[in-house]
């Protein structure tokens, strides 16, 4: 079994949780997603870091990550996960052609 991780723009915050759920009930994937946070929470610069921290190493324990490009949209977040993805011989799978 696969694990790969959700990059995504937080605009698909709803769609990327639809996508995880599909990867893993559907299609057998075990599925590492980013953090939601709650609505009304200001998140630091700090808390930031961490969670930017966490995400990279979801990608480094996965072996790919699964683009979440709705549209043709990817900030500029993820073509810096998808460039570390490359740089580490990580699979790119990505949602839309």
């Amino acid at each position: 079994m696969k694990t790969l991780t959700i990059c995504g723009s937080m605009r698909f915050e709803n769609e990327m949780r639809s996508i995880a759920y599909d990867l893993e009930a559907i299609k057998g994937y075990n599925v590492l997603q980013c953090v939601y946070a709650p609505e009304g929470i200001t998140i630091s610069s700090e808390v930031l870091s961490h969670l930017e921290k966490a995400h990279y190493r979801k990608i480094d324990i996965s072996d790919g990550i699964y683009v979440v490009n709705i549209g043709g949209y990817i900030g500029e977040s993820v073509k810096a996960e998808i460039q570390y993805a490359k740089e580490n011989g990580k699979e790119i799978i990505y949602h839309c052609d």
